[in-house]
């Protein structure tokens, strides 16, 4: 097996996604572009997506890292508009587009039309919150995206399933589809809260091994999503509820696996998510070489209605989902403040799709038991359109819709001032317990190494402080980021220290290295402390 064209697609993915960050274009249209250039170049390797890669080895851990970082809290009381979009959006888009699809493509089965619509129907919300964040969008509008694109893949995965089921002969009916979603659903959750209790106790018991508790939560995503599906339930909810939960819970795992698993995912989800963009444009000499009698005008002309009918459905769902349940509730009236018209524009155009629908469209088969699939090249070909149009189209558009709107963003001098009146209160609770612990002879320290104690407790409380503070008017920094960055100078300065007295072979390698990650970790408790 040559590894040569994976280890090119990754670092390729890797150094374009890093020069994106030095500009104003989202990296995933980079990426995608990248790619689209890149399929046509003479010599560049097949790299056609397989379906049995991506679904059950880069679909796990991208969720799962969502999962981790997003909010339990936030989404349950977000739970309504979550499940409107993830669930109710995606089967009236599987409707709506299919529908549009068989009444523009001749002798296109109904179907067939409906794989086609529950295949394009998931938005891919990953460009769309890093857009977001990047903007600084209103919390609960990243919210609302980031749990739509938790859930929607399994509600797509089972609508396509039981379209396809139809598609290929094999009997589907409404009563056998509702029992599909019904399994798929409740058995993802089931699985999911089965697993969420034993693999957090495994990870708690594993506190003396940083290196096992993070082998394992490498393995996590992967275990809940091959058990679901094993069992013929959803993987994906499968994967959501346990990275939910094990989010949620993170707090009583050991700092040190904390540190190593939050970097370890950060990796993992950067280098998988600039590889999916690279390959969802790497596929377009494996979608045109597939369209055989089908000619170029025609499949354009096809290609435009279905993405037009992507977009407008998006729109017809979200206005009244969102203004529909307001107007008969008085109680989310109420809860709910300050919704305009603004918020469904935003959340209507944010919904460009990825490499999931393409993997979906990639497993169709070529037959089943009624014959052949009809028109498989072409439902592929107008998923890859769609795909990019979207990712192009409302990728490129929706920095600049966001700032026309002039949607309040976040309030960080709020933000900062809640942060510092969390730790005044945390830090006060830290205080009495330490001077519980003064009074137990047992607990017996040396004047200066107690107050040493006090001081640092000290420092914590008013590090947020100072953010709020006065600026040094000779570098425009705050107390706090002269503090930090004197710490990092003086660290510096013994970090060079410390490799010339091994240098001079005064202490050995493994005594550096020790006293290097000493350092590190004071390095990053200084920058964590001021950062937030």
């Amino acid at each position: 097996m040559d590894a040569m064209p994976l280890l090119v697609l990754v670092a390729g993915s890797a150094a374009i996604a890093g020069v994106a960050r030095r500009t104003p274009v989202p990296a995933p249209l980079l990426l995608v572009a990248a790619g689209l250039l890149a399929g046509v170049l003479p010599g560049v390797p097949d790299y056609t997506l397989d379906p049995h890669i991506v679904l059950p080895l880069v679909l796990p851990p991208l969720l799962h890292t969502a999962a981790l970082e997003s909010s339990y809290l936030d989404l349950r009381a977000n739970a309504r508009p979550v499940l409107l979009l993830s669930v109710g959006y995606v089967l009236f888009a599987t409707l709506a587009v299919g529908y549009v699809a068989y009444l523009i493509v001749p002798g296109l089965p109904l179907t067939a039309a409906l794989v086609l619509g529950a295949v394009i129907a998931p938005p891919d919300a990953v460009a769309a919150t890093a857009i977001a964040r990047r903007l600084g969008l209103p919390h609960r509008i990243t919210t609302i995206l980031q749990g739509e694109s938790l859930v929607n893949d399994a509600t797509a995965i089972t609508a396509y399933k039981v379209a396809l089921a139809a598609a290929v002969g094999e009997g589907a009916t409404w009563a056998g589809g509702i029992k599909e979603f019904a399994i798929a659903a409740v058995g993802g959750i089931g699985v999911g809260v089965v697993l969420m209790g034993p693999l957090h106790w495994l990870r708690r018991k594993l506190r003396d091994s940083s290196l096992l508790e993070n082998t394992l939560s490498l393995l996590i995503p992967f275990v809940a999503y091959a058990a679901a599906e094993k069992l013929g339930a959803s993987g994906v909810l499968a994967v959501v509820v346990v990275g939910l939960y094990l989010g949620h819970r993170s707090w009583q795992v050991d700092f040190d696996t904390r540190l190593q698993e939050a970097a370890v995912w950060r990796m993992v989800s950067f280098l998988l998510e600039s590889s999916v963009f690279a390959l969802i444009g790497l596929q377009l000499p494996v979608v045109l070489s597939g369209l055989g009698e089908v000619g170029a005008a025609r499949a354009a002309w096809y290609a435009g209605v279905v993405f037009a009918a992507v977009v407008v459905a998006r729109f017809v769902w979200v206005f009244p989902a969102t203004f529909l349940p307001r107007a008969l509730s008085a109680r989310i009236r109420t809860r709910e403040t300050g919704v305009d018209w603004t918020a469904p524009v935003i959340v209507g155009w944010a919904g460009m799709r990825g490499v999931v629908s393409l993997a979906i469209a990639f497993s169709i088969p070529y037959t089943g038991l009624g014959g052949d699939f009809p028109a498989r090249d072409l439902v592929l070909f107008l998923t890859f359109t769609t795909v990019i149009g979207t990712l192009i189209v409302q990728g490129l558009t929706l920095p600049p819709l966001i700032r026309a709107l002039k949607l309040p963003g976040r309030d960080e001098r709020a933000e900062t001032l809640a942060e510092a009146q969390a730790q005044n209160e945390a830090s006060q609770a830290a205080e009495a317990r330490l001077t519980e612990l003064l009074a137990d002879e047992r607990n017996a320290l040396p004047g200066p190494l107690a107050d040493r104690l006090r001081t640092f407790m000290e420092r914590r409380r008013n590090a947020v402080w100072e953010r709020l503070g006065t600026v040094n008017q000779e570098t425009g920094e705050s107390a706090d980021e002269t503090y930090r960055r004197l710490t990092r100078e003086v660290i510096a300065v013994e970090r060079r220290e410390f490799v010339r007295l091994r240098d001079e072979r005064r202490i050995d390698d493994e005594m550096l290295r020790a006293l290097l990650r000493r350092l590190d970790l004071e390095e990053a408790a200084a920058y964590r402390e001021g950062a937030g």
